[in-house]
């Protein structure tokens, strides 16, 4: 099924390329979020009229995820967790975690941001974490978990 993209998606393409994917993957995830629309030559039209306008919106959401990744990117956050003994934490320390120590410090993140790809931090020490704010713009922050006294 060809369609043609009303933003960047991940690992698909560009603003305004057409493309040919699944039927149900347009139908289900791309047009319901307003990602893309059926490649028509009416719809394609349509698209032409308004690019710059997307392009403008598009510009503007890349400046913004710029500006977050720099007030976030290489920031340290501290988080205490109780210890079991030799590094290794009672529980564990996940993305809720990140979220609200980085929310508590006044800083606008989503869970969905927070990538952590090896799963929770069950030991104390520093751990990087990535921030994906943009499809093109990632931040790294550093989580620094101490045990409880």
């Amino acid at each position: 099924m060809e369609v043609i993209l009303l933003s960047k998606v991940e690992n698909l393409g560009a603003l305004g390329d057409k493309v040919s994917v699944r039927s149900g993957y347009a139908r289900n995830y791309l047009i319901p979020q307003g990602k893309a629309k059926f490649a028509t030559a009416e719809n394609i039209a349509e698209f032409e009229a308004r690019r710059a306008e997307l392009e403008a919106q598009a510009a503007s959401a890349l400046a913004t995820a710029e500006e977050r990744k720099s007030k976030l990117d290489g920031i340290t956050v501290t988080i205490t967790a109780k210890e079991a003994g030799e590094g290794k934490l009672f529980g564990s320390v996940g993305n809720i975690d990140v979220l609200e120590a980085l929310t508590s410090l006044g800083h606008q993140v989503e869970k969905r941001e927070i990538r952590m790809p090896d799963g929770a931090f069950r030991n104390v020490g520093e751990h990087q974490v990535e921030l994906h704010l943009h499809t093109d713009v990632n931040a790294t922050v550093t989580i620094s978990i101490v045990p409880e006294e």
